[in-house]
This record gives C-alpha cells, structure tokens and sequence, in this order.
C-alpha cells in the first residue's frame, strides 16, 4: 500500500507504521513481537498502537464545556456514552517524511463542534539500538485556546505464554477507581495491599486491570517504565518521560473475540475526561505546543 505505511530498520529492530491513526502496526526484535499487531488493510482492531489525542481515554457522553463554550464529539463507545480515544483516530494522516529508520507521520484536526482548536499533530517514530522512539507534537495552529491531552496505544508482547503467566512491574503508588458501568473517574486509591500493587514484579494471573495509575516512581532523569517478562525470560519495556503524569494500563479483557493478547500500556499526559474535570489538562495558547516521548524496547533475562 504506497504511502500508507512506512517500514523501518535498525539492528535487530524492525517495524511498521501506518497512516491509519498514526499507528505503530508492528514491532519486532529479531524474531519476536514485542506488540500486538494488526494487518495492513481495513479498520485498526482495538485502537492497536494508534495515537489518541487530544484527549486519551474517555470523555463522558462525548460532550465538554470550554472557555465559555459548550462542545460535542461523536460517541464511539455506545456501550458506555463516550467518545474514545480523541479525534485523531478519525483523521486521516499523512506520511512527511520515511527513511530506512525514522518515520514522520502528520494530521490536523480543525476547529468546529467538536473542538476549538486548530491542531496540528505530528508524530516521529524511529528505531535505534535502545528501541523504539516515539514523540509527538502539538502545535495549536488556530485563533482560540484549546485543551490538549494525548496518549499512545500500545499492547505489549512479553513472550509467547499467556498473558496470565506474565509477571509485570510498574512502580504506581495510586490508582484511578471508576465506575463499573462506564469506566468514568471517581477517585485515587492506594495500591498498596491491593490486586493492582504491581511495585514489585509479581504474576499477572487472572487480574484485570483497565485503570489509570498515578504517583509512578521515576529516575533522576524523571523517566518512568512498566516492563512485563514471559516466563522464558524474554520481555518487553515501555519508558516515558515526565511530559506524562499518568498511565493507563489494560490486560486486554474482550467480552467476545480474542481475548488479554497483550498488555496495553498508555502513557498519558491526563486521566479520563479531563476535559471535563479540568485534571491535569493542558492548555495550548495560539501558536502554543507539546512534546512527548516514549520508548519501547525489548528485554532479555535468558541465559
């Protein structure tokens, strides 16, 4: 398919990325996945590696007040009243530039009912010997201010056992409950003692997580993981960096079809319906931007 999706090349590194919102399609390391990919034609299954802006995760009934003014996005989870995911996902992108190792992918997302923006999204993803980068960019091209969050979509692949043999650690000290029914906000809890304590590496099992998490533990240079292991000692690490306060982590739990075929990990710079509660959202003045970076990259513990 011309220049519809790029193939990109570095090392043992390999992966595809595709203008069907902005989606990482495949990602491998030598000869193993290191996410839950998807094909080169037709709708994008489960919103795999695609770029959800500008907002991450749910907005309740698809409908937000903003400076004054009352918006209205197109509901795409009718099962639960909200618009998913952002616009993005809707648009169509277009490929910058491409070469052997780095991709540059571009929308934009105008003004109208359902936002005041004038967005102009871009995102850059390229390979080297740590993984692979990503980073997108907004720039607020229009006349109004306009709220902003974003978050990638990946399902990580630790190895080839099921998800439930998996051991998973990510050092979150709260996490965000929400109703059972919509999956909306209702507070911070702690972690600790709980099935969502994943501070230190410990089995999956049967727990199913759909829930964003805060307070994450980070290094000097402010860089947050999650890191998931097969049992064969094969792997996979996402990192980002202090642009994302939040991150929503998913076993994939399908009431039909295939079902937990990986770990969603999404950093976000915001929790669900920020445009509604105000959460950590970000306000891009005229000519403002935002950048953020993520990193995925394949782990090894055999011997």
């Amino acid at each position: 398919m011309p220049g519809t999706e790029v193939h990109l090349a570095h090392g043992p590194y390999t992966a595809v990325v595709t203008t069907r919102g902005g989606a990482l399609r495949e990602l491998r390391c030598g000869d193993r996945n290191l996410v839950v990919g998807f094909g080169p034609g037709g709708a994008v299954p489960d919103y795999r590696g695609v770029i959800c802006a500008p907002w991450p995760n749910r907005l309740a009934d698809g409908t937000y007040p903003y400076a004054g003014t009352s918006y209205a996005a197109a509901v795409n989870e009718p099962e639960r009243g909200s618009a998913l995911h952002g616009l993005a996902i809707h648009r169509a992108w277009a490929v910058q530039e491409a070469g052997a190792d780095r991709a540059v992918l571009r929308c934009r997302i105008p003004s109208g009912p359902d936002y005041p923006g004038d967005l102009e999204l871009t995102v850059t993803y390229s390979l080297s010997d740590d993984g692979l980068q990503g980073t997108v960019q907004a720039v607020n091209a229009g006349t109004r201010l306009a709220p902003y969050g974003v978050c990638p979509h990946p399902y990580l692949v630790a190895g080839p056992s099921p998800l439930d043999d998996w051991s998973l650690e990510f050092a979150a000290g709260t996490y965000l409950e929400v109703t059972p029914d919509r999956l909306l906000p209702v507070g911070l809890r702690p972690v600790e003692g709980g099935d969502f304590d994943f501070r230190s590496s410990r089995l999956l099992g049967q727990v199913k997580i759909d829930h964003a998490f805060k307070d994450i533990s980070r290094d000097a240079a402010g860089l947050a993981r999650v890191r998931v292991l097969d049992p064969s000692g094969t792997g996979v690490e996402l990192e980002w960096g202090p642009e994302w306060p939040w991150v929503q982590v998913h076993t994939g739990d399908k009431p039909v079809g295939p079902d937990r075929l990986g770990l969603a990990v999404e950093p976000m710079t915001c929790p669900p319906d920020a445009f509604n509660s105000g959460t950590d959202l970000i306000h891009l003045e005229p000519g403002g931007s935002h950048s953020a970076s993520w990193t995925i990259r394949a782990v090894d513990q055999r011997d």
